[in-house]
């Protein structure tokens, strides 16, 4: 299943896209819904952020041929860090090039959305029971402000950061996609999620023994090696099996 939000009308709601037609949802995504029986016209609706998170937890060096174009050796355990909400666009938006910042990378990635509360999770517990589903993400970084400050605060938290969509797809798994990210129509990126050093499961149990996660609440797991800089004017897009496309433009603002 594929689970919109978009505005129609001046009205955001939530659609399921079915046979090229999108359904409007009624009720919840996070809990039962049910999806209404008249389309909405595809081609007058606009976009917007899947989901409105809390919070976005965010893996470094999860697999092993990004670690070591870092000059990094692999984590021995996840290496977590934060992007604020304020970060969250939606497809077509535009990432603005802070006027700070030297160099500003894409990084595409495999997102996890959270569909109910999850604290202190045990091994037994099975992680699909609170996973609403996926989507792309891609975890814009300003590589020369990370650098010079070690820690990663500044350099992933600017807004229109955290760029996700263009959906959340339910009911698959997460274990082997490809996903791919393009640079102005080249490839840049190509890699799979069966080469996470540490898989969705493993992630969702252990953020939730450090931080309560909450619906709509996401985990970007991690990107692939090839990472590298984009510039005004550049278009990104994230490309993942089974989801769809990201894709977004670079702008500085003055």
């Amino acid at each position: 299943m594929k689970i919109y939000r978009y505005t129609y009308k001046d009205k955001v709601s939530f659609g399921v896209l079915e046979e090229e037609k999108l359904f409007p949802v009624s009720g919840s995504i996070y809990r039962k819904f049910r999806t209404l029986p008249e389309a909405v016209p595809i081609g007058e609706v606009t976009l917007l952020a899947p989901v409105q998170p809390t919070k976005i937890i965010a893996l470094g060096r999860n697999y092993k041929d990004h670690a070591l174009e870092m000059g990094s050796s692999p984590p021995a355990e996840p290496l977590i860090f934060l992007k604020p909400s304020t970060a969250v666009v939606g497809p077509e938006e535009i990432i603005v090039y802070p006027k700070m910042a030297k160099r500003v990378d894409f990084e595409g990635e495999l997102a996890v959305v959270m569909r109910r509360k999850a604290r202190l999770l045990d091994d037994e517990d099975d992680a699909d029971d609170y996973i609403l589903g996926y989507t792309c993400f891609n975890d814009v970084t300003a590589r020369d402000l990370q650098r010079k400050d070690v820690q990663f605060t500044r350099g992933k938290s600017f807004d229109t950061f955290a760029p996700c969509g263009p959906c959340v797809v339910t009911g698959i798994d997460p274990g082997s996609l490809r996903i791919k990210t393009f640079l102005n129509g080249k490839l840049r990126q190509s890699g799979n999620t069966k080469n996470l050093i540490f898989p969705v499961p493993y992630l969702v149990k252990f953020v939730s023994r450090i931080m309560t996660l909450n619906p709509g609440d996401l985990i970007a797991t991690g990107t692939p090696a090839g990472i590298g800089p984009m510039a005004p004017g550049d278009r990104v897009d994230v490309q993942i099996e089974g989801i769809g496309v990201l894709s977004n433009r670079i702008m500085k603002i003055k």
